[in-house]
């Protein structure tokens, strides 16, 4: 059996480790190992795990470096994470002269042996300070002088290649030159332990340059940044531009709602891409913040609002009138008929509404000699001696004009009410006329037009007598009548 496991021994190639450079500029790695996109460096191929019963004979397949090896069941092992496996107790220590006794295996700088990581087995130990064994020439050291060196095993020491050092177990274990400082790395970069050694890398953020580190420009290299990249030492950060904020991601952008977050508009506001518009309602106008409104004075823009007078209010405006008169169709201005409203006359009295108020006459206006012979209509009795040179009636009649009505304009007309055969009859202005507001003009043998040639502005009140004179043809008959009309000039032109 233990000449079957020299001849096993033989056959085995010792691979040095790849170590790979801090930048890889190759994707072809030799025998054994294998390309990593991820890592971007060659990574050993695990052949005890692809090759079906790698190993014969009963012995183990244990993966190496660019290859594997074929050992015992019992042997010791220095797997990757340093620590020893022992398959089974007896392989803690080795008896001399025995046949089956426990193989180990460690990286030793031994003859026949590839340094920096290579797996040496022994087929047995012996005793003695020092024994080479074999055509292997595998070397064991015992040194049972230093008990607390190799408390499992006193009687046992080991020869460790460089970079590497005897554990407690009696193995070799790699030196972190990283962690004890003795390593040569510069202050900008990185110690990095390898087995066997370490390596000075770069931190992330920087790239080799010759012999420094200097900085990668991320911001560069599209597309980091959704919108702005800023460039900072060793690393970078992504802004955005006002109206956006970073997301979850830390690289895009996404819109702000300021009318959720911050609303700053005094009335309506909405959200745009990357901003907000402020606007106002109806009635309001932006100032010049843009965000804040204020009220638009309609009766400034324009004084044809209103009829009358147009008054301002926060958001609209509304129209008033004088008194007299009520708002119709929110702008237009309608006198009110007092007379059948809040008619405040006596029961003698009558009530005349006019625009923009009212007034009350008497219902019997005849004065002496005259009689009411009927509504508004006074005669003077033929027997009495004072009508000789009085008309003979006057009718009395009430009008309503508003105030600075264009001229000329016709507005009233006097008609005879009873025709005599054989009679002409004359129009005249007897009286009340004496600024010449009025001209009479005879439209038919009958009957005449009163004509407004002058404006008139009220209030005022105006007393027309008009007067028809009525003679017959041959001069033996000749009488008068007169209407008074009293006309109100309303105050406003409405």
């Amino acid at each position: 059996m233990l000449k079957a496991f020299f001849l096993t021994m033989l056959t085995l190639v010792l691979v040095k480790s790849q170590d790979t450079e801090e930048t890889i500029t190759y994707t072809q790695c030799t025998d054994g190992y294998e390309w990593d996109p991820v890592r971007q460096q060659c990574k050993d191929i695990d052949e005890c795990d692809i090759v079906p019963d790698a190993c014969k004979g009963g012995m183990k397949c244990v993966n190496h470096y660019g290859g594997y090896l074929c050992l015992p069941k019992t042997a010791q092992i220095i797997v990757n994470n340093e620590q020893p496996q022992l398959e089974t107790p007896a392989a803690a220590e080795a008896s001399s002269g025995a046949t089956t006794g426990g193989v180990a295996a460690s990286s030793m700088a031994a003859s026949g042996v590839v340094p920096g990581g290579g797996f040496v087995a022994s087929a047995a130990a012996v005793a003695g300070p020092e024994v080479q064994t074999g055509r292997n020439n595998f070397v064991i050291r015992r040194n049972p002088a230093d008990p607390q060196r190799i408390p499992s095993n006193p009687s046992h020491r080991i020869q460790c290649a460089a970079g590497y050092e005897q554990s407690e177990h009696n193995v070799c274990q790699d030196i972190d030159e990283c962690a004890t400082g003795t390593h040569n790395c510069r202050a900008d970069q990185v110690c990095v332990n390898i087995r066997g050694s370490f390596a000075c890398q770069c931190p992330p953020g920087y790239q080799k340059r010759g012999e420094q580190c200097v900085d990668i420009d991320e911001c560069t290299v599209p597309p980091y940044c959704h919108q702005r990249c800023v460039n900072t030492p060793g690393s970078f950060y992504c802004q955005c531009s006002p109206g956006f904020q970073l997301a979850a991601n830390n690289y895009t952008c996404v819109d702000i709602n300021e009318c959720d977050a911050s609303n700053q508009c005094a009335q309506q506001c909405y959200n745009i891409l990357g901003s907000f518009i402020c606007q106002c309602n109806q009635g309001y106008e932006l100032s010049s913040d843009r965000l804040n409104c204020e009220d638009i004075d309609e009766c400034r823009t324009s004084s044809y609002l209103c009829q009358y007078q147009c008054v301002n209010e926060p958001g609209k405006f509304s129209c008033m009138c004088p008194q007299g008169y009520q708002v119709v169709r929110s702008r237009t201005c309608q006198d009110i008929n007092e007379c059948e409203t809040t008619n405040e006359c006596r029961e003698d009295e009558m009530c005349w509404n006019y625009h923009g108020g009212f007034r009350c006459y008497p219902r019997n206006p005849c004065q002496d000699p005259y009689i009411l012979t009927s509504e508004n209509r006074c005669v003077c009795p033929v027997s009495n001696a004072m009508c000789r040179d009085l008309p003979q009636s006057i009718v009395y009649k009430y009008m309503s004009i508003r105030s600075d009505r264009s001229v000329p304009s016709d507005i009233f007309q006097i008609q005879a009410t009873t025709i005599y055969a054989n009679t002409i009859n004359t129009f005249r202005i007897k009286s009340g006329n004496e600024n010449g507001e009025f001209y009479l003009r005879q439209t038919s043998p009958v009957s005449a037009m009163l004509v407004l040639v002058k404006s008139l502005t009220g209030p005022r009140e105006y007393i027309v007598d008009l007067e028809m004179l009525t003679v017959n043809s041959i001069g033996t008959f000749r009488t008068s009548s007169v209407l008074r009309l009293t006309i109100i000039v309303g105050p406003f032109a409405f």
